[in-house]
């Protein structure tokens, strides 16, 4: 979808994450407000992973049901860990697209001028200490899947020619949006081989979830900007708002 550039020549890009909708007869109402208001403030919303909690298609289709039938703007997505739990990721997508949302897994889409590369991304831990492909096979196992995570985001990123790039993933590439959360568990949120295709297209602004506890923002070793849009990290670090975070990314990419 590319429509018409937004005014000032900026996109405003509402964010958030982790919604972890699970199976009910309706929609939480702190979530009914914000596929309400988030039109009026923005003009694309991202949901950067673990938007149902268990991954079943049941839930799939509340969510679709109610950014559907609410949200008046266009929606990106990609998945998160917990929309794979129950073994059904496609179909979880699937529901998601048929309801006009544009999930992204490797895939690059353009709107308003701006151009969206997703992946859910992987762990592995960040820097020097992150897994290397050494020892047993399930160990190899491990690192290829954030490998081929970097990989889809970074033919994502090339597909993404003379327009501004934002890069939606679940996982974090740096260690810096996860910091708050307990050391131990560090690694399984996220991983620097993500960063690595950010440094080689470079983008406006990155998006992740899940760690929920972390902070709210940080930068690539480039300087670029990385938001952790988490629920709990917004309803955290902006209590008095409804947990979106609108980010402006200028259509020339300045």
């Amino acid at each position: 979808m590319d429509t018409s550039a937004p005014r000032n020549g900026k996109l405003r890009i509402a964010a958030t994450g982790d919604l972890h909708l699970a199976k009910s007869p309706a929609l939480p109402p702190l979530l009914q407000e914000l596929f309400a208001e988030v039109g009026h403030q923005a003009d694309v919303l991202l949901l950067c992973g673990d938007l149902t909690e268990r991954g079943s298609p049941e839930e799939a289709h509340l969510l679709a049901k109610a950014i559907a039938g609410t949200v008046k703007i266009p929606v990106v997505a990609v998945l998160g860990n917990h929309d794979y739990e129950s073994g059904h990721p496609q179909e979880v997508a699937q529901i998601l697209t048929d309801a006009g949302v544009a999930v992204l897994d490797g895939d690059a889409q353009v709107i308003e001028g701006v151009g969206f590369a997703g992946v859910k991304g992987f762990a592995g831990g960040f820097g020097k200490r992150a897994l290397g492909p050494w020892g047993e096979t399930i160990i190899k196992d491990f690192v290829r899947e954030a490998v081929n995570e970097a990989l889809k985001l970074e033919s994502a990123l090339a597909r993404l020619r003379r327009v501004p790039r934002v890069a939606a993933l679940h996982y974090s590439p740096i260690q810096e949006t996860v910091e708050g959360e307990p050391r131990e568990i560090y690694p399984f949120l996220g991983c620097s081989r993500i960063e690595e295709p950010l440094s080689r297209y470079p983008v406006s602004a990155v998006f992740h979830g899940h760690a929920h506890r972390g902070r709210p923002e940080g930068k690539t070793a480039a300087g670029t900007p990385v938001y952790n849009v988490a629920w709990g990290v917004l309803r955290t670090s902006f209590p008095d708002r409804l947990p979106f975070r609108v980010v402006e990314v200028p259509l020339d990419g300045r």
